[in-house]
């Protein structure tokens, strides 16, 4: 006779067997991704793994077969960290498109930013395909304090300079911004003649006191860069020049050298380029103030975005009235490849809503050209500026990046999927809006976006990176 604490029905031999079997087989995720190589430039892993995913992050890393309710088979494949870019422009549905099939699964507008904070990530709450943040902008904020109702790069007071009032007003509009959760601050000094190195200094002060850091088009070559770097180390700002590749120009090793050396001084100061020759911005920006100056031979450095055309003084001018985008060829690859392979620069691409391959092509051709054709970077030294630096450069004050760009037990399921040896973008200048070819998965916060190199339709799994009070 059973004792009186097992008395009762005895379970059934088939109930024991799927007892048994479920004990055996361990936990179900809800996506493994299996034999891949996995990298991650945080740990420096590089080993072919079996990754499961629950709940939108990364639960296991194993080299232990997994079970789950989905299985990507990733033999052959790299498994990286999700490309994090911190310099985009164009934040719609087609541009986030044509960025997951690139790799990018965090996509900011860090350089210019907007002049409404809440508006701004009001207009994408539901989700996107991507994680996406953006910076309080100076140029913005600087245009609704002097009543321009332009608050971007074709604003007439861009060229003007403002009152003791008037700067005080886009001090307090910055701050409010950040209040807001912006992610840094923003400025184009190359857009903004009107404003005067003190002027942009004061910006830097109020993101040094917000301790956020302060993301720049900085104006006018090395010595620009020279005016650049002091105002910020005179008021303890973290400062982040973007595109070394532009800014730099014909100059680019000793532009590097300036900033290397800031590094070593002991400034908070990081840079990033992107893979192309030839830049992109509006026709109408200040920038081009001086047009009618410029010597005939120059304007057949400018393309126009609309026709492909190259441009002449006459046709220069006939678009600057009407405004639109332009594409300029001024540097060599020597000049690009020097700066993307440079041990300080991350990767970031500029991308412009239309007319420039970067915005579709720059992660892709990094890996495809630059690793696998001309073994110019070591693969894992191009992912770490693809996912963990761009991370890091904002996890001390933006809490949301602390989980992004590595493949880590906890992290978020941020990850792109791609096959090294076809890896490679296909834009072009006369069509910027041809996806890369060879990234085979992209997960953003668990979701599949990119299934087979192909954009998963009625998915938003991308959340708002903000600041929850940076004041």
């Amino acid at each position: 006779m059973l004792p009186s604490g097992l008395r009762g029905p005895l379970p059934s031999l088939a109930a024991l067997v799927l007892v048994a079997g479920a004990l055996a087989c361990g936990p179900t995720y809800d996506v493994v991704i299996e034999g891949g190589r996995v990298m991650d430039p945080e740990s420096g892993l590089d080993a072919v793994r079996n990754i499961g995913i629950v709940d939108g992050r990364i639960d296991v890393i194993s080299d232990e077969p997994l079970e789950g309710a989905r299985h990507i088979q990733a033999a052959g494949l790299v498994v990286a960290p999700g490309f994090v870019d911190l310099h985009r422009h164009g934040h719609s549905e087609q541009a986030y498109r044509l960025q997951v099939q690139d790799g990018v699964t965090t996509g900011l507008e860090l350089e210019i930013g907007t002049a409404d904070v809440e508006a701004w990530y009001g207009a994408r709450e539901g989700g996107q395909l991507v994680n996406y943040g953006v910076s309080m902008g100076h140029i913005g904020a600087r245009a609704v304090a002097m009543g321009d109702p332009v608050t971007g790069l074709g604003g007439v007071t861009t060229r003007e300079p403002a009152t003791e009032e008037q700067i005080a007003e886009t001090e307090r509009l910055i701050r409010e911004g950040l209040a807001q959760g912006a992610v840094g601050v923003g400025l184009g000094s190359a857009y903004t003649p009107g404003a005067p190195m003190a002027e942009i200094e004061r910006m830097f002060a109020v993101a040094a006191d917000a301790g956020v850091t302060s993301f720049i088009h900085m104006r006018g070559g090395l010595q620009g860069l020279d005016s650049t770097l002091t105002a910020a180390r005179n008021v303890g700002a973290p400062l982040h020049v973007v595109h070394a590749n532009s800014s730099g120009g014909g100059n680019i090793v000793r532009f590097l050298a300036m900033i290397e050396g800031a590094q070593s001084a002991g400034q908070d100061v990081t840079t990033e380029a992107y893979p192309y020759a030839a830049s992109s911005t509006g026709i109408q920006a200040a920038l081009f103030d001086n047009w009618e100056s410029w010597e005939d031979g120059r304007f057949n450095q400018y393309q126009w975005v609309g026709t492909g055309e190259r441009l002449t003084r006459e046709t220069f001018g006939r678009y600057r009235a009407e405004g639109g985008t332009v594409i300029i060829h001024s540097r060599t690859e020597e000049m690009t490849l020097t700066a993307v392979t440079s041990p300080i620069t991350m990767v970031a691409s500029d991308a412009m809503p239309a007319g420039h391959p970067r915005g579709a092509g720059t992660f892709a051709k990094v890996l495809g050209r630059y690793v696998r054709e001309q073994g110019a970077l070591r693969l894992m030294d191009a992912l770490r500026k693809m996912t963990i630096e761009p991370a890091r450069r904002l996890e001390g004050w933006v809490p949301a990046l602390r989980n992004k760009g590595r493949i880590r037990v906890g992290s978020d399921a941020d990850i792109t999927v791609f096959d090294p040896e076809t890896v490679i973008d296909r834009a072009t200048y006369l069509d910027g809006s041809i996806p890369s070819e060879g990234i085979e998965y992209v997960f953003v916060n668990g979701g599949l976006v990119v299934d087979g190199g192909e954009v998963v339709g009625g998915v938003r799994p991308g959340r708002a990176v903000r600041i929850p009070s940076a004041l």
